[in-house]
């Protein structure tokens, strides 16, 4: 840890700091300036003082000399978004038209707030300013003569003069030095900004800072500041809001320039090094390949130290961890990359242990405070004057200033009536104890919280969320998983149980019982809400869990019967071995998962749990099932994912009353036979999770599965694609047939693959019901090595595809068309011969409910993708398509022949083309153009096209392309074969270009007028293109396009740009990011800002930072 002998500071942070209302501005401060007086000297010395040395946000514009009275518009945005105004008022500032109208415009804009303007009297007497005198009065002699401005504009100039030299601010005379004179003006302009800075950062985004928040949000911030302070502690009781608030203050130190990057990875209880360290390397942007903790560690700190200015946050402590085994560099290597460590913990002796330079206590809500929040959470007025407001005000407090406890409760009884409230604040204050540090009153504020909520499921639901580890990503799969197998959601099917978990875990998150989680479909528990959750259930009326997950458990922990556990969960540690019976006569949910060491389980380990109901075995080194697990005799959902160890499966064949069986990723060749006999079965999963484990199972009897009357749900995309097949070495015996599934009357999922329109009987006695799917049709090769996943990951989807095959739909029986090909909303073909036209596709399949589009790999007989003259709808056709890829398809010339119906298309969002080489001439005619109104996304890259876009007699009313991606496109001449209509791209933000041969112009000058709303540019190896905006008259004359939103521009390997010229003819100002490389005829007298009068400092990228892609 800290190598020298610093002091440390325990700072319980008490000052408050005012409220403010103010807006959130651009910069800090705008320098208003005489540029031939000062700006080599004094201006200069100041402003770098200002912007670089203390990262604060000026603006000082770079040009002397301006045309013209009239204020520019980019410096009069500028001062309106400025916190502050410093006028050095200089000897000759007031000769200058340009700085009088500056200075008029400021005290016009900050005249509600006289401390925001900060004169500087720079080698001036103030009453020479105050009442024109000297030069000043030389000046006006000038500015009066006849014919020069109008009175009413002196007057307004001199009354601005008159008005700032009435404030305060700073005069030369009163420092011995010019240093001592900018100290003064760094400090002073510091101590004025940063508490408001602070301030109205605080008051945008989800992030609500009080006053306690507030307080020790300023003493970190110092302390971040503090060169000799390289580990900063904040400590505080659980539930306080310590993660939020550091999260907060990351974002702002970084916003402040600070420091360059932040990183942040929670430490937890049962600190897991290598989880760490790889937060910090996918944050840092490398990989990990060692496997050892060391060896990650050593190239953890390397990335650190090659890297300057790092925010390393570490969040939620319990106990000393060394640095240097996560990878963290030492106190002296820190000072030397300018990096720092952020620290949370409850405890100030653990800040103490881990030598912090600071340790700040962030305190409870004040009683104002905590009640301004629980109004707000609770979404009531509460009148001053009635009871409801007295028992409310009783409630607030009873929380304890604990923000957590807080919203909870609020949430919890906003839709009470007033006896809900009073038995709320009855509870509440008998459960209250003395020492505001105890988890007492944070447990009956939960446990309140926890009481109200409005269903039995939800309960569960929330309870179960606590069987996981801490910070874990909790799949809502796992919770209708486990739910079901527990006896949740009764009377409900699959579908009605997965809806109704979600619905639970959107209550409980209104609740703020629950979290969202890092990933798509996961949830979170805050570690004080899990703490309590394991409370409440083992308070006296509730299910009683035994939880030890993740603490490197080697064995199973001693279980005491008498204490009538109900749920146990030991997943995530080293078991080896279960050696001994589990006598738990009331267990409901055991969970064994990711176990890894775990291989063998006493053949008698079940024989005492007929109680169990949930068993999961995932990732575990198990081979075989222990015999005594056919003593389970009410186990509802058995788990054993990714057991890729395990050879025999068959002693299921006893659990008559197993519902859900999930084995993904196994190795089992053959699906045993005895799972014909779980005739309770709803739910059964063999898919494969990775190709490497794909075509695991490769042989499934006949008559097994049908024997599943109750099915509801059917994953079988495990590598068996052949059905009906015979069974090598089973003389006569079959593989299950097609026509078996379509017998499952209650089945309403289905996942499969299936080698051709062949597997399909051509009838059916009653069509299936399949809710959603996911069928894949394909070649024994291919079915072998595995089909892509559905996207929503094989839930709630219906998705059909067509993989290295002749099948079409043309060729699929009438009753799989009705049932699946006119239902589906995913349709991909690849390498499928049979297919000629995709209008004939729809129309035999009814595509009315197509969102997503996607044809790829040769299709060697697809030349045109849609022929509307070989087969003519009469009607329009993908109407609700929002997706098109075409991809490698060397055959394909025109993607329309002949006109489509009007309203086809017309949902299409986003199109992608590449790889596409014969795709001839115009990408999109006109009259394909027009079917496109709401297309918002182009990609296209790597096809033979001339031009994008065809133009001819197009006029959209509205165009919603935002997002253009142009690469590889050879023989392209320009965007558009025709004259483009003036408003073609006025809703596009971000624009692309590489490795494309455009002639000339990117766009024409009437085009250019209208990209209101471009943000990002970027134009690479383009080797003929002449100019961003063709040239015309009014750029001849020095009249330059503005490009009011333009924040990226990006320029590289452009030969030819602006030959002749070397001038760009465009204004950005709001330029924020400026990146040229090897455009050779390009070159800046002055700054990027002040080149492309951007109100903004441009940050100039470096060259190999370049990612070209949007």
């Amino acid at each position: 840890m800290t190598e020298d002998n610093q002091e440390p500071v325990d700072v319980d942070a008490s000052a408050s700091l005012p409220s403010s209302s103010a807006p959130r501005w651009k910069h800090d401060v705008f320098l208003s300036f005489r540029g031939s007086d000062t700006r080599q000297g004094i201006t200069f010395e100041l402003y770098d003082r200002l912007q670089n040395r203390r990262g604060i946000k000026t603006f000082m514009d770079d040009q002397d000399i301006h045309p013209g009275n009239d204020i520019s518009p980019t410096l009069l945005m500028a001062i309106k978004e400025s916190r502050f105004a410093i006028i050095v008022l200089s000897q000759n500032y007031a000769s200058s038209t340009w700085c009088l109208e500056e200075l008029r415009n400021i005290c016009e804009c900050m005249e509600e707030d006289k401390n925001r303007i900060l004169p500087l009297f720079y080698r001036v007497d103030p009453d020479d300013v105050r009442y024109q005198k000297r030069s000043f009065a030389e000046a006006f002699t000038e500015h009066e003569k006849p014919e020069q401005h109008g009175s009413e504009k002196v007057q307004q100039w001199r009354a601005a003069l008159k008005k700032v030299a009435n404030f305060s601010g700073w005069h030369t005379l009163q420092y011995k030095t010019e240093r001592e004179l900018l100290d003064a003006i760094e400090e002073d302009v510091c101590n004025k900004l940063q508490p408001t800075e602070l301030e109205f950062k605080l008051s945008i985004g989800d992030f609500e800072a009080f006053a306690a928040t507030k307080q020790a949000i300023d003493k970190v911030m110092i302390a971040l500041k503090d060169d000799e302070a390289t580990t900063i502690g904040v400590y505080g009781m659980g539930g306080v809001g310590k993660t939020t608030m550091v999260k907060y203050v990351g974002a702002l130190a970084q916003e402040s320039r600070l420091f360059n990057q932040r990183i942040m990875a929670v430490v937890s209880q049962n600190p897991d090094l290598k989880k760490i360290q790889q937060t910090f390397a996918e944050l840092l942007g490398f990989k990990l390949e060692e496997q050892s903790e060391s060896g990650r560690a050593k190239k953890l700190k390397e990335k650190i130290m090659r890297g300057t200015g790092i925010l390393i946050i570490l969040d939620d402590i319990w106990k000393r961890i060394e640095f240097s085994d996560i990878g963290i560099p030492s106190h002296s290597e820190l000072q030397r990359c300018n990096s720092k460590v952020l620290l949370t913990t409850r405890k100030l002796d653990v800040c103490r242990s881990m030598d912090c330079h600071a340790n700040i206590h962030l305190n409870i809500l004040s009683e104002e405070d905590s009640w301004s929040l629980f109004v707000e959470k609770a979404r009531k007025s509460f009148d001053k004057s009635s009871n409801f407001y007295d028992v409310a005000r009783k409630v607030a407090s009873e929380c304890a200033g604990l923000p957590i406890a807080l919203i909870a409760v609020a949430r919890a009884l906003r839709d009470e009536d007033l006896d809900g409230w009073k038995k709320a604040a009855r509870r509440l204050q008998e459960s209250q104890h003395a020492n505001p540090e105890d988890e007492e009153d944070v447990y009956s504020c939960i446990k309140l919280s926890y009481d109200y909520l409005k269903s039995d499921d939800s309960k569960s639901c929330f309870l179960l969320c606590c069987l996981f580890p801490e910070d874990y990503d909790i799949p809502i799969d796992y919770l209708f998983k486990y739910g079901v197998g527990k006896g949740m959601f009764q009377d409900s099917n699959l579908l009605q149980a997965r809806d109704a978990t979600y619905l639970v875990v959107k209550a409980l998150k209104d609740s703020s019982l629950l979290l969202d989680g890092g990933d798509d479909g996961c949830v979170r528990m805050h570690d004080v809400v899990r703490d309590m959750a394991i409370r409440i259930s083992l308070s006296e009326d509730g299910p009683r869990f035994l939880v030890k997950v993740d603490c490197k458990l080697k064995d199973l922990p001693r279980i005491d019967a008498r204490k009538g556990y109900s749920a146990i969960s030991l997943m995530k540690n080293k078991i080896r071995k279960l050696r001994q019976v589990l006598v738990c006569p009331n267990l409901q949910i055991l969970l064994l998962q990711q176990n890894a060491s775990l291989k063998k389980i006493r053949k008698s380990f079940f024989q005492s749990q007929n109680e169990l109901r949930v068993l999961d075995l995932s990732d575990t080194g198990i081979s075989l099932l222990p015999q005594s697990i056919s003593f389970l005799t009410n186990l509802q959902a058995l788990y054993l994912d990714n057991c890729k160890k395990i050879t025999d499966i068959s002693v299921i064949g006893k659990l008559h009353k197993l519902e859900i069986l999930s084995m993904r990723g196994n190795a089992l060749k053959d699906l045993s036979r005895e799972i014909g006999q779980l005739t309770n079965l709803r739910m059964l999963d063999v898919s494969s999770d990775s190709d490497d484990d794909f075509a695991a199972c490769t042989t499934i009897p006949s008559k097994v599965i049908s024997k599943l009357h109750k099915l509801e749900a059917l994953h079988l995309k495990c590598g068996f694609w052949d059905w009906g097949s015979k069974i090598d070495g089973e003389g006569e015996e079959t593989n299950i047939g097609f026509d078996e599934l379509a017998g499952l009357s209650y089945l309403r999922f289905l996942e499969v693959c299936i080698s051709d329109a062949n597997c399909i009987p051509k009838r059916v006695k009653v069509e299936p019901n399949w809710v959603y799917f996911d069928i894949s049709i394909c070649s024994g090769l291919v079915g072998q090595l595995g089909i892509m996943s559905s996207p929503s990951g094989g839930h709630n989807c219906r998705y059909l595809t067509f993989w290295d095959t002749d099948t079409t739909i043309g060729t699929l029986p009438d009753w799989f068309v009705n049932v699946v090909v006119k239902n589906t909303e995913w349709l991909y073909y690849r390498d499928n011969k049979g297919l000629s036209n995709i209008l004939v596709e729809y129309d035999r399949g009814r595509l009315h409910e197509l969102k997503v589009l996607s044809v790829e790999y040769r299709c060697e007989n697809l030349k045109e993708f849609m022929n509307a003259t070989t087969c003519v709808p009469d009607m329009p056709v993908f109407e609700n398509l929002e997706e098109l890829y075409l991809e490698d398809l060397d055959d394909l010339k025109q993607l329309c022949v002949g006109e489509l119906p009007t309203g086809s298309l017309c949902s299409l969002k986003l199109l992608k083309i590449s790889y596409c080489r014969n795709l001839g001439n115009v990408l999109l005619p006109s009259k394909l153009l027009q079917k496109l109104p709401n297309l918002e996304k182009l990609n296209c890259g790597t096809s033979g096209v001339e031009y994008v876009f065809g133009c001819e007699g197009f006029e959209p009313v509205q165009t919603n392309l935002r997002e253009m991606e142009l690469y590889n496109l050879d023989v392209i001449r320009s965007l558009c074969n025709g004259h483009a209509p003036r408003g073609m791209f006025q809703a596009l933000k971000k624009l692309a270009i590489e490795r494309c041969n455009i002639q000339g112009s990117l766009f024409t000058f009437d085009v250019a007028q209208c990209l209101f709303q471009l943000e990002v540019l970027r134009v690479s190896k383009c080797p003929v293109l002449e100019r961003v905006i063709e040239a015309r008259t009014e750029t001849v004359n020095r009249r330059k396009t503005i490009l009011p939103e333009l924040k990226d521009l990006w320029l590289a390997d452009l030969p030819m740009l602006y030959e002749g010229s070397a001038t760009i003819d465009f204004e950005c100002p709001s330029l924020e990011n400026l990146s040229l490389r090897d455009c050779p005829h390009l070159s800046f007298p002055c700054s990027a800002s002040e080149y492309f009068h951007s109100r903004n400092q441009v940050k100039v990228v470096r060259p190999s930072l370049f990612d070209f892609s949007l």
